[in-house]
């Protein structure tokens, strides 16, 4: 049986494992039960009513969060002559071709997001064993793959808080929304604006309850169940 810190154990006491929140609710005690030494991260974790064995069962897509994720956005940006004055002009960390696939085969992975243009493909291509298992594959489901045309505005949004979410092979999706310090409105608006995304990618297969369940927690906190109508429920102009 795991055993948890006295922190851990005294936050836990003010959650009632039984209770359903309400969104409003949910964060306010995830604010209040995030106490660690560092702003802890806030995460949404949702339980889905698909198997993810099937194609047509996936569940995937990515979003802008309009109050950003509140940590430092590490772009790699895989491109040729015609993009990469674009990308570093737009503040991209890392730019090139043959020479970064090179120093991530050798095992550098100091990045947190990859772009990459079309023409580069061939490139980022041998680089699947690496940055599959990491979530970092571009690819045109999650806008990472773009016209070098397009790299500055992906850039941006994803210095904003561009974040990705897809389902898992157990069936849950897990996303930052935020830091604990952030107001409790700025992450209420982010939350909707992501439950507005996972409810626009339903595969039009799925029948029953698309959403099972709906948690909400903090890096070092306990799990807080939220009332899964109301987390569906959300909606951007209502924050």
């Amino acid at each position: 049986m795991t055993k948890h810190s006295k922190r851990y154990n005294a936050t836990l006491e003010k959650v009632d494992r039984l209770r359903f929140y309400s969104p409003e609710e949910a964060i306010t005690l995830v604010k209040e039960t995030a106490n660690a030494k560092f702003d802890e991260t806030v995460e949404v974790h949702l339980r889905m009513g698909v198997d993810p064995r099937y194609a047509d069962q996936q569940v995937r897509g990515v979003v802008t969060l309009p109050n950003g994720t509140g940590r430092q956005v590490r772009i790699l940006v895989f491109t040729g002559p015609d993009g990469a004055a674009l990308a570093q002009e737009a503040g991209a960390d890392f730019v090139g071709g043959d020479d970064l696939a090179d120093r991530i085969t050798k095992g550098w992975t100091e990045f947190d997001t990859v772009l990459a243009t079309p023409d580069m493909m061939r490139v980022v291509g041998k680089l699947g064993r690496v940055l599959g298992p990491r979530g970092l594959m571009p690819s045109p489901k999650t806008g990472t793959i773009v016209p070098a045309e397009e790299l500055p505005r992906v850039i941006r949004e994803a210095r904003l808080g561009r974040v990705e979410f897809r389902v898992d092979k157990t069936s849950n999706i897990h996303v930052p929304i935020g830091k604990a310090s952030f107001e409790k409105e700025k992450l209420l608006k982010n939350m909707a604006t992501l439950m507005e995304a996972i409810l626009a990618s339903k595969p039009a297969g799925i029948k029953g309850n698309y959403v099972e369940r709906v948690t909400v927690a903090s890096t070092m906190g306990p799990g807080v169940k939220t009332e899964t109508p109301a987390a569906t429920g959300m909606r951007v102009d209502n924050y």
